[in-house]
C-alpha cells in the first residue's frame, strides 16, 4: 500500500491526502519536516543528497527532511526518518515551521508546511547511500558564507530557512 502525504491548508490543517508524485507534479501544500542535528561544537551536520533523488540530486541540504504519512505521529516518524537516512538519533525539539513552494527543472513542484526541529548529538552518521551520498559539519557562518559564494550547491528550502535557523539557534541553544 502506498503512502500518503498529509495535504494541509496554510494553517497546517489536515484537507486531505494524496500520492508524493501527484502532490509533487500539482504542487498541493504537504506537511513536511527538516530537521538540524548540531554537534557540541555548534557545527551543524549537512547530508548531500544522493544523485537518485527525484530533485536537488547531489546538493548539499540540512541534516533531514521528509514528510510524515497520514496516520503517523510526527514525533515518531521524525525519529525515525533520521535513522532511516543518516543512520543516527537524538532528541529533536520543534523550533519553528514555514511554508515554500519552488518549482523544479523537471516540472516537479515542493509546496510544503516544513517544520524544523533541532537536534544535539556527537554521534558520527552512518547515511544511507541511496537518502545521502556524503556528510559534513560546517559552522552556521561559514555555511551563509558558502550559500552566497555557490547558492547552486544547496537546496532550495536550506536555502529560504537559514535566517530563521540561524536566529533560533542564537535565540535558544540547544
Amino acid at each position: 500500500m502506498e503512502k500518503l502525504l498529509i495535504l494541509v491548508d496554510d494553517q497546517d490543517n489536515e484537507i486531505g491526502v494524496s500520492d508524493k508524485l501527484s502532490a509533487h507534479q500539482s504542487g498541493a501544500l504537504h506537511r513536511a519536516f527538516s530537521i538540524f542535528v548540531f554537534n557540541s561544537k555548534g557545527e551543524l551536520l549537512l547530508q548531500q543528497r544522493a544523485d537518485e533523488k527525484y530533485h536537488s540530486a547531489g546538493l548539499w541540504s540540512n541534516t533531514c527532511c521528509s514528510h510524515p504519512c497520514h496516520g503517523e505521529e510526527m514525533k515518531e516518524v521524525i525519529q525515525r526518518r533520521l535513522n532511516e537516512e543518516m543512520g543516527m538519533g537524538c532528541s529533536l525539539e520543534f523550533k519553528f515551521s514555514f511554508i515554500y513552494k519552488i518549482q523544479f527543472e523537471n516540472g516537479l513542484i515542493e509546496h510544503e508546511f516544513d517544520h524544523v526541529y533541532f537536534g544535539k548529538s556527537d554521534a558520527l552518521p552512518k547515511p544511507d547511500l541511496s537518502e545521502a551520498k556524503a556528510y559534513k559539519y560546517i559552522s552556521l557562518q561559514k555555511l551563509k558564507e558558502e550559500i552566497e559564494s555557490n547558492p547552486e550547491h544547496f537546496s532550495a528550502w536550506l536555502k529560504i530557512c537559514l535566517e530563521k535557523v540561524i536566529e533560533n539557534y542564537n535565540l535558544k541553544p540547544l
